[in-house]
């Protein structure tokens, strides 16, 4: 018999016996169905991709800078390397010491490093995105979540134009990659200490805020810049005025973020490496030339970004992931009367572009006054906007997935179009950095293949007394090898590599 208790429900009334009756029922089934099959197609073939990345650290081998950080790292140990950059190269304190760890045992460090930073991103985007969703009040779907997470660092590590440099090559990774996994994380400090009921927790978050703003600081200049943005701008956001933020904790640890970015910037700059430095390559006055100079430098590398049309694909598993959240059946709460203003929370959404313009100026000028007018193709360095770049597109996507899964309530053909159009997209896009992986694990490989023989020969020549040591340079990923200039004098990757090997000087065999 039916249950008609209060709050009852007939057994014929069950969602099951709906579908079974009701042909609509099934249909209002289907994008609930397609989803989690669309989300782990993707997820399956981006974490492919990026599985494949990570294994080819195994294959990495010294090239370019690499030379002179083995030598000093197992001459001077990582305070010495700290030292030298602090006194005679650059200033990036931060940067050095990381160097003397990361290869201190060698290659070990380098090879082990694409692993690490594949994970370490991957985890953290995955729990800030729980976080965003659990301050929302939103359920939290993991198969899509996953599948958002995955395809953005797929497309942030083989998506780009430098491929090697941004996820296998150690010392642009330490210098451009690993600061947005060291930003994902202070954030990430800076939400649960907000939520911890232990009394020191959130004096313990600032403090660290100031010492990782530091360390950021002396570790990456155009993270500097986009990251400063991104946090002065929260800071005023969560003013208590504007109600965005219950207290004041927030702005507090965003303030405490650019004090120590200060900081660090302070220490790098006045730095007698970093005075050296800008002596070799005098700055130029900062005029109109100049100024519409970086400004066609900065479309350049929007064009160029613009031209992998595979950045969709963060989109579309955003997309995804807001289908999910929105066919997941719990409805957000309703805005608290005291909670920010239409206008605010339109502020905020429309905030990433004028910040995103900015900090990748900011970074062009900066390119163009270390490098000069070819400064903006060093792509390796774009990644300190690219990461927020593509979480913005993501998120995006999120936001047009969740309204279009709430709006087809009564037309679930819209719901699963939406889901199938994204799925398309998502996959499309990850189909795309097949050709890519496959060239990077084709030159890769082939390069240790051919480095192998050659490393081994050096070595017994100069441990059987040879001086001088014949050297085929073998390029990869645009980078400098010996002999990529005529003077002996100013190949500073021969002498490091000389050096490395303890010999007096390489020659062409």
């Amino acid at each position: 018999m039916p249950n008609d208790g209060e709050g009852g429900r007939g057994e014929d009334d069950s969602p099951g016996a709906a579908d079974a009756r009701d042909p609509g029922g099934r249909r209002e089934g289907a994008p609930r169905r397609l989803l989690p099959w669309s989300a782990l197609v993707v997820a399956a073939g981006a974490g492919a991709l990026l599985s494949v990345g990570a294994f080819l650290g195994v294959y990495v081998r010294p090239t370019s800078d690499d030379w002179c950080a083995l030598w000093k790292a197992r001459d001077l140990g990582p305070l010495g390397i700290t030292s030298d950059f602090y006194r005679t190269q650059n200033g990036r304190v931060t940067n050095a010491f990381l160097t003397g760890l990361l290869y201190s045992d060698g290659m070990r460090g380098p090879k082990l490093l694409p692993a690490v930073l594949i994970v370490a991103l991957g985890a953290g985007l995955f729990l800030l995105a729980r976080e965003v969703l659990r301050a929302l009040r939103l359920p939290f779907p993991v198969v899509a979540t996953a599948t958002a997470v995955l395809v953005t660092e797929a497309l942030l590590f083989l998506g780009g134009t430098r491929s090697y440099q941004v996820l296998l090559w150690a010392p642009a990774t330490i210098s451009h990659t690993l600061p947005g996994v060291i930003g994902v994380w202070a954030v990430l400090s800076g939400v649960w200490a907000a939520r911890s009921r232990r009394p020191w927790a959130r004096s313990v978050a600032v403090g660290s805020a100031i010492v990782l703003g530091a360390a950021a600081g002396t570790l990456s200049e155009p993270f500097v810049a986009m990251s400063g943005l991104i946090a002065a701008t929260a800071a005023v956001l969560c003013l208590p005025r504007l109600r965005v933020a219950p207290d004041r904790f927030a702005s507090t640890w965003c303030a405490a973020w650019c004090v120590g970015l200060v900081v660090g910037t302070l220490v790098l700059y006045t730095s007698p490496g970093a005075r050296w430095r800008r002596a070799q390559q005098p700055s130029r006055p900062l005029s109109l030339e100049e100024l519409g100079g970086t400004l066609q430098d900065w479309l350049r590398i929007w064009g160029t970004i613009g031209g992998q049309w595979a950045y969709a694909g963060a989109g579309a598993a955003g997309v995804l992931l807001g289908l999910a959240v929105a066919l997941a059946g719990r409805r957000p709460a309703p805005r608290a009367a005291g909670g920010p203003s239409r206008g605010t929370v339109l502020v905020i959404a429309v905030l990433p572009v004028p910040l995103l313009a900015l900090g990748s100026l900011v970074t062009a000028y900066g390119l163009r006054g270390g490098y000069g007018a070819g400064g903006w193709t060093y792509a390796r360095a774009w990644t300190s906007f690219l990461v927020p770049f593509l979480i913005a597109l993501c998120g995006y996507g999120a936001w047009l997935g969740h309204r279009i899964g709430r709006r087809s309530g009564g037309r679930p053909v819209l719901a699963a179009a939406a889901a199938g159009i994204a799925g398309v997209v998502a996959v499309a896009a990850t189909a795309a950095l097949v050709a890519p992986t496959r060239t990077l694990t084709t030159t890769t490989v082939a390069r240790s293949l051919a480095w192998d023989p050659q490393d081994a020969a050096i070595r017994a020549g100069a441990a059987a007394g040879q001086r001088v040591a014949p050297y085929r340079p073998l390029h990869i990923g645009g980078l400098a090898e010996p002999f990529f200039t005529r003077t002996y004098a100013r190949d500073w990757v021969a002498q490091c590599a000389a050096r490395y090997y303890g010999v007096e000087r390489l020659r062409r065999p």
